[in-house]
């Protein structure tokens, strides 16, 4: 029980989610690769719906300050220019892309508040959001399985 804890602690950590908790629960705990994958993912996901059913709250708090608040007008700006392109063409699929490349940067944190600054909605971010995380967790999966064995053909056993 303490190892899944671990892995959903992991996940919940910014910048870190299931991109070091997966390979962390095959690699380094040994565990079985399809627990820590269902774990992971599910952890995952809640974290992203959290994330963006809270960003509302969290933004009107921080943006009381007028400091913050200037900062965040012209990244909310920036961002909504970056972005909108894509998400006009491609929709809730281009968020899902977003939080499924396992790279820094990316993620269901950075995915959810693209998707609250451009105004999708709950529903299509959610979709996204599975979406996405299953991507992530598929190719995690596989980098950490591969990469487990893979060390066995360069390194001898002694």
């Amino acid at each position: 029980m303490w190892e899944i804890a671990q892995i959903v602690f992991w996940t919940f950590v910014p910048m870190m989610e299931l991109r070091l908790s997966i390979p962390l629960g095959i690699i380094k705990m040994e565990m079985n690769w399809f627990l820590v994958f269902c774990v992971a993912v599910i952890a995952n996901v809640i974290l992203g719906m959290l994330v963006f059913v809270m960003l509302e709250w969290i933004i009107k708090i921080m943006t009381s300050i007028p400091f913050i608040n200037k900062i965040w007008e012209k990244y909310v700006e920036k961002t909504q220019h970056k972005i909108q392109q894509g998400v006009d063409k491609y929709g809730e699929w281009a968020i899902a892309v977003f939080i499924g490349i396992p790279l820094p940067g990316s993620g269901v944190y950075t995915g959810a508040l693209a998707a609250f600054l451009i105004g999708l909605d709950e529903k299509k971010f959610f979709i996204a959001n599975i979406i996405g995380v299953l991507i992530a967790g598929i190719i995690v999966t596989i980098l950490s399985i591969t990469l487990d064995g893979a060390h066995s053909i360069f390194l001898k056993s002694i």
